[in-house]
Parts: C-alpha cells; structure tokens; sequence
C-alpha cells in the first residue's frame, strides 16, 4: 500500500504554522484575503491529517467482509480532502469576499499583511519543493499532466495541488492587500478573497474527478496490460489471450481476471501445470499484481462434452 510521503508531513506542519499567523494578521488588518488565507491553510491542514487516516486505513489487512482489503479507504479520503477543499475553504472564502464587497472595511496596518504574506510564502514554497520533489520521482521524467492521470497513489499529487493553489492564493492576496492599500480602496480585499475561492474550488474539482475514477476503479496503465498479455502469451502451452481485466484496489494493490485459450494438444494436466506457471511469473514481473484468476476456456469446452470442470487459479 501507499506509505505516506514527506511531502504531507511537511504539508501538515507548513499549513498550522501559516494559518495561526494568517488569522493573527487577519485580526489586526481586517483583511478579508488573509481571514479566507488563514481559513485555506487550516483546511488545508486538516486535509493532510485525513490523507494520513486514509493512509493508515488503507493498510489494513483483509477480512471476511473485505476480502480484498482496504486500499480504496486511501481513494475515498482523497474525495473527502477534495469536498473539504470547496465547501469550507472555496465555500467561506467566497462568502466572506462577497460579505466584504457589500460592507467594505478598510484596511488596518497593512504592514502585518506583507509580513504574513513573506512569511506564508517561504512555509509554502518549501513545502511545495518536497511536494515536487517526491512528484518528480514519481512521475520518473514523465509529462506532469499525464502522470497526475496516470497516478494510483494520489497522495502526492493532492498536496502538490493544495500547495500550488496555496501559492496561487497568497499572490492573489499580496495583489488585494497591496492594492486596496494603495489606492484606499477595500473593494480589492474582498475581491481577492472572491478569487481564492474560485481557485480552491477549481481544484477541489480537479481532485474530486481523479478521486472519483480510483474509487470506481481503474485499470492498470496499457503498459503493464501488454507486458502481462505478451508474458500470458509466450507461455508455450497458451494459444491466446481471450480476455484480461484489471482493477486497482490500491496503489500497489491490483485485481487481474484472464481467460485463456489452450492450445488443442495441451492435456488437463498441462493446462493445470500452464496455469500455475503463469501465476508465478505474472506475480514476479509486477509484484503489485496481488490477486489472480485465471479461466481455462479450453477446459470449459471438455465441461460440456462430461469432461473436466474449468480450472481457475
């Protein structure tokens, strides 16, 4: 199963600390940029201790009501991260930019706002380097996009989202504070508290989607469906492939189904030998292959003429 990686650890910590000098700010600006900010990092916060629980449950070993463990407790927290992300943080920051355009309040101290802000920025920019990091070794050269899509484990991309969209947010609040502090004008404020909370809802979405196919189960990627369906097929008592299914239970957890075709002269005692030969060099090449079954529809042709019953293994 997933381990969890530094990268929500760091997450964790970054986000308390932000978000307790967030509200400080807050309370002596009257900015209502840094209140949705200091709610952002909180829900953020709150987010890295759920991917820890999903983490966690996720390792659980089988049961008789869950045979095939619990990996997908690791897809299902990530949708809830992703729900937590729009309706508290993109929610309440909506509604307090909103409440802040229809009663404008002017900006006090403004020096504690880019203080906060300097401050939050080197939090987060640290914590998304690790984030980045343990994506890129991950992602091993691949297209970022592609491997956000191509990703089991969303673990790691979840806290590279939120920290980017963090990142994202304390600019567009440095933007408000500056400008409504500039030109006398309070209405920036509560703008940009209205677009940190298009921003987070943006990606509460973004997540939701990739949560939602994990949870209903995907298939392993093309790559390792071919290497299995050339590997099945170089067996020397295996005529064809008739068909292959996959599903990931969890990120290193995987289901595969495969029927088989026989070669005509293969005896049952040859399809039986055929049959165990292919689980084990199945298991060997892709460890993250856990559970096997496969159908011998040559056997099921000899079931209907009184002969033996399919096998599956």
């Amino acid at each position: 199963m997933s381990s969890a990686p530094k990268a929500v650890y760091a997450a964790i910590v970054g986000n308390l600390c932000i978000a307790a000098i967030k509200f400080v700010a807050a309370a002596f600006t009257g900015s209502s940029a840094m209140l949705a900010e200091g709610i952002h990092s909180l829900v953020d916060t709150g987010n890295g201790a759920l991917i820890l629980l999903g983490v966690r449950r996720s390792r659980k070993p089988p049961d008789p009501a869950h045979p095939f463990g619990h990996g997908k407790e690791l897809y299902f927290w990530t949708l809830i991260v992703a729900i937590m992300i729009f309706a508290v943080g993109g929610g309440v920051s909506l509604f307090e930019g909103i409440r802040h355009l229809r009663h404008p309040v002017p900006l006090r101290d403004a020096a504690w706002a880019y203080g906060v802000l300097a401050a939050s920025a080197a939090f987060e920019g640290y914590s998304w380097l690790v984030a980045v990091r343990e994506f890129r070794r991950e992602a091993a050269g691949e297209n970022w996009i592609s491997a956000i899509r191509a990703s089991k484990d969303p673990t790691t991309f979840t806290v590279l989202f939120e920290d980017s969209a963090a990142l994202l947010g304390l600019a567009v609040a440095f933007v408000g504070v500056f400008a409504g502090d500039r030109f006398g004008n309070p209405y920036f404020d509560g703008a940009a508290s209205v677009v940190i909370g298009i921003i987070l809802a943006a990606v509460a979405v973004f997540l939701a989607m990739e949560s939602r196919g994990l949870l209903i189960g995907e298939a392993v990627d093309p790559e390792i469906r071919d290497s299995v369906i050339k590997l099945v097929e170089g067996d020397s008592a295996v005529q064809r492939v008739v068909r292959l299914l996959t599903m990931h239970l969890g990120p290193q957890d995987v289901l595969l189904t495969l029927e088989l075709e026989f070669k005509r002269q293969a005896s049952a005692a040859d399809t039986t030998a055929a049959v165990e030969r292919i689980d084990r060099a199945i298991r060997g090449r892709h460890p993250e292959i856990r559970h096997i079954f496969i159908e011998a529809q040559s056997l099921k042709a000899q079931a209907a003429l009184g002969g033996s019953s399919p096998s599956s293994a």
